[in-house]
């Protein structure tokens, strides 16, 4: 296992993109039920008042730092985070992996038409891919049951779960033993990317860790979520102060 930084009282592994992918596919390898955490400055601020996720973050498997402010935080407080593992470009790169291994994909979350236009592109870019089973994330608590069945007759290596904050994190963690898939990873909104309904920002606002920016501008009501990240910097600075 990787050595772990702390931010905010959240374990954050200390891992590169290539280091997270061979982890993974070693939790593929190994068989066991595993839990992978994207972890961003308004998850790790949800923690903060939400005791069930912050034990969820922190006996998660793997969690890996998606936020170029949680890079930021762990380095202000002296901790070492090579760099910033972005759900979205993990996912890709487990799409890949698993097109070229043969490892068994299970796509559950977002809505129908976007759910479809994502499995579409994931065959389009991965050829080979074998997406064995999908599941659209509008359901009510007596659906759970059949959704349960379904990924498990499925038989997948990795499940992606696009519920959303923090409702995906507690649903794997709920049924992480019953669905005994290798690979659990909460995904956030990488199926509308995939599916085109948002865009990701360009690679140099990306780059410039400016990627929040542009995804205000796309969805001008996310302006009250994004107050986490003042809250997230000054919480890191001055504690419990702020």
């Amino acid at each position: 296992m990787q050595k772990r930084a702390v931010v905010l009282g959240i374990f954050i592994d200390s891992i590169d993109m290539r280091q997270a992918v061979a982890e993974i596919e070693g939790f593929i390898l190994n068989g066991r039920p595993n839990l992978i955490v994207t972890a961003n400055p308004e998850m790790l601020m949800y923690a903060q008042n939400d005791v069930e996720l912050a034990q969820i973050l922190n006996n998660a498997q793997l969690t890996v730092p998606d936020g170029a402010g949680v890079v930021w935080a762990a380095r202000h407080t002296g901790q070492k985070i090579p760099e910033r593992v972005a759900g979205y470009d993990l996912a890709q790169c487990l799409l890949d992996v698993a097109a070229k291994q043969g490892y068994r994909v299970f796509l559950f979350g977002a809505k129908p038409e976007v759910l479809k236009a994502a499995k579409q592109k994931a065959e389009t870019l991965y050829p080979g891919i074998q997406i064995v089973g999908v599941r659209h994330g509008f359901f009510t608590d007596e659906e759970e049951g059949v959704i349960i069945e379904e990924i498990k007759e499925a038989q997948p290596d990795i499940l992606f779960a696009a519920l959303g904050v923090p409702k995906q994190e507690k649903w794997l963690a709920k049924y992480l033993d019953i669905l005994n898939v290798p690979v659990c990873m909460g995904i956030g909104g990488t199926f509308d990317v995939m599916a085109g309904v948002m865009r990701r920002a360009p690679l140099w606002m990306q780059k410039m860790n400016l990627e929040w920016l542009y995804r205000l501008t796309q969805q001008p009501e996310r302006i009250i979520r994004m107050t986490a990240l003042p809250r997230f910097v000054l919480k890191v600075v001055f504690g419990s102060k702020s």
